[in-house]
């Protein structure tokens, strides 16, 4: 009884700790939620804060996440070039992304709430970069070849996949972005590191992200 009651307190404790703060409810469904949100740059000092945090899970099944998809979506679609979002970018420290699939018919955008990668490739592909939060920046960069991945749909369905190539490269960047990394700070570091030097980028005109 005492275990169950323990568990019970966790899993209380997990889903309090993904609800949204009004803070972020605000920023949410400020303006037209139909229309995009602003895209947060480095240039602005509060704005590059946001983005250096840590983000944390959300509750896939709250009306206000659909919402923040949503527009994210919106934002992404405003861009010229975008191939990919993270909802730290558009101000809320959450586990949301967009990725556009070049690795299925029609080059889709989809949406993944709580990506984890829980498994990447030795092997490394080097290719460029640039992202939607850091004007005039682009540079190249070493990412994984092939990935797996975990993450769950708007109504809470997990799911498992296995990417590679480009697109993997995107899933990456982005999944970078929900642990506060740039690619401006990932280029001092890759400084000191070794890699596998392997070219298999099959696009490389929208490398914005």
């Amino acid at each position: 009884m005492k275990k169950l009651s323990f568990l019970l307190i966790l899993f209380i404790g997990f889903i309090n700790a993904q609800k949204l703060t009004p803070g972020e409810i605000s920023i949410i469904n400020k303006g037209d939620i139909n229309m995009a949100m602003p895209i947060y740059q480095t240039t602005d000092a509060d704005q590059h804060k946001t983005l250096l945090s840590l983000s944390s899970e959300i509750n896939p099944v709250e009306p206000n996440t659909a919402v923040l998809v949503k527009r994210m979506k919106e934002s992404l679609l405003s861009t010229d070039g975008g191939v990919g979002i993270a909802a730290p970018q558009v101000g809320i420290n959450r586990k949301v992304i967009w990725v556009q699939r070049f690795d299925k018919e029609g080059s889709p955008l989809e949406y993944f709430i709580n990506p984890v990668i829980v498994w990447r490739s030795e092997l490394q592909n080097l290719g460029p970069e640039g992202d939607l939060s850091i004007p005039e920046f682009r540079d190249q960069f070493y990412r994984s070849k092939v990935i797996q991945l975990e993450y769950v749909d708007l109504k809470g369905q997990k799911y498992s996949e296995i990417v590679e190539g480009f697109t993997a490269v995107i899933f990456q960047h982005e999944i970078d972005h929900l642990f506060g990394i740039l690619i401006s700070d990932k280029k001092e570091k890759e400084k000191n590191d070794s890699y596998k030097k392997v070219d298999a980028f099959k696009k490389s005109d929208s490398t914005t992200r």
